[in-house]
């Protein structure tokens, strides 16, 4: 997460700085804190063949919900912004690849925040949430870089298809 996005809001965007950002990130992470359930007893055994469903209830530990879906989540993520910026990937299909994970992304948040509970530590029920939030703020970055400023982020002179996408 970030790793193209967050450099390019920073040094060409300049909305706002990385000291207003950590304040912001502080400050919500603090309210997540303050408001984050507190832990349940056992859970019911649950089949590893009815996870997905397991996990959307909030009947499945929240490390095995939030690990492999965030891990996996940043890899398409940096593979799909990787492409894009060695020109191997058209603009069309990097929001392909966005729009797709969009589903699963929604599904991992509505997951994260039934299965807060499911924790020991209130500190990590917060962390879980609050990179729920920094996906959409991902998303929204992502988001205006593709309609504000095309040109900094994907290579427009090595696109011959999806010149029109810079624009």
């Amino acid at each position: 997460m970030f790793v193209y996005s967050l450099p390019l809001f920073f040094s060409d965007v300049g909305l706002a700085s990385p000291l207003e950002l950590l304040i912001i990130a502080l400050g919500l992470f603090g309210v997540l804190w303050l408001s984050a359930p507190s832990y349940s007893e056992k859970l019911p055994q649950q089949e590893a063949t009815k996870y997905l469903l397991a996990a959307w209830l909030g009947n499945w530990s929240l490390v095995w919900v939030f690990l492999p879906f965030f891990i996996l989540l940043n890899a398409c993520l940096y593979l799909a912004d990787t492409l894009a910026k060695l020109g191997s990937l058209t603009v069309s299909s990097w929001d392909d690849v966005h729009l797709m994970l969009l589903l699963p992304v929604v599904w991992w948040v509505v997951a994260i925040w039934r299965c807060s509970a499911n924790t020991q530590f209130k500190v990590l029920a917060a962390l879980a949430r609050l990179a729920t939030f920094l996906v959409f703020f991902e998303y929204a970055l992502k988001l205006l870089l593709r309609i504000d400023y095309p040109r900094l982020f994907f290579g427009c002179e090595e696109l011959l298809l999806d010149y029109g996408s810079c624009f």
